[in-house]
């Protein structure tokens, strides 16, 4: 049985009850985890406060990404709460509609831009602001999808973006390894999130998933927040990986 008593956890990305950054914190919460949990700003913050106060967690903070005082705000608060930070889980995604309803090829440089910095560049801020709290053993953790590596029809500039995760994933895991740190992907098949739901045609990508799979089904927030659990407690030596979560839809030909 994984045990997560004792460690401190920060969890970056709750929109709703549906997503997989909620999944993931109620699985580190159920597990014994103390939790810190931020919110994108105060429109969203009335939608995210209550998911916190159920899973009891201890720090409730701000964190718009592109921000980079904010993200010091952040670590201080952590730093003078807890002193030392075990889990970092980053699920944070975004493009401009109009780009990412658009071909790869007509996608603007903002739209792409911004789909990167928010996306990409927001997990390895979040990172390195962290690193100075990280104890050995911590792990870190961000969210992909299959459409990084291979082209899913109406993923489109989402699937550059996420290769772009997956790949910083990797350096960065092999910066922190020697500090017996953790830095790994997930990687969900869809799942029918607020965030996921402005992909076009999401409803014929659900339905092709679910065709594509050995068993059938999607996956769900629990399974994902499952195997971080897993991650966060018992494979320190796991690390730079993209891991499928996704009832096997990734090995489809």
């Amino acid at each position: 049985m994984i045990s997560l008593a004792g460690k401190k956890a920060l969890v970056v990305g709750i929109a709703n009850d549906q997503s997989i950054a909620y999944g993931c914190a109620k699985a580190f919460r159920e597990l014994g985890a103390e939790l810190a949990i931020t919110y994108a700003n105060e429109k969203v913050a009335p939608y995210v406060r209550p998911l916190a106060e159920e899973l009891g967690a201890s720090l409730f903070l701000p964190l718009e990404v592109r921000d980079d005082a904010q993200f010091a705000s952040l670590r201080d608060t952590i730093g003078s709460t807890w002193g030392s930070l075990d889990i970092c889980l980053h699920s944070v995604a975004f493009c401009p509609r109009d780009d990412l309803h658009g071909r790869v090829v007509d996608c603007s440089r903002n739209g792409f831009l911004t789909a990167m910095d928010i996306s990409v560049y927001s997990f390895v801020r979040l990172v390195h602001t962290m690193e100075p709290l990280l104890v050995p053993g911590s792990a870190c953790m961000t969210v992909s999808f299959y459409g990084a590596e291979k082209v899913v029809d109406h993923y489109n500039v989402m699937g550059p973006v996420k290769s772009a995760l997956e790949s910083v994933t990797r350096y960065m895991a092999a910066e922190l390894g020697p500090k017996k740190i953790s830095v790994n992907a997930l990687s969900p098949g869809p799942l029918r999130t607020r965030a996921a739901s402005g992909i076009p045609a999401f409803d014929e990508l659900l339905e092709r998933a679910i065709e594509r799979a050995p068993t059938q089904e999607l996956a769900s927030i629990e399974d994902v927040g499952a195997y971080a659990a897993f991650l966060a407690g018992r494979a320190g030596n796991v690390t730079g990986g993209v891991h499928y979560i996704d009832g096997g839809y990734n090995i489809r030909g």
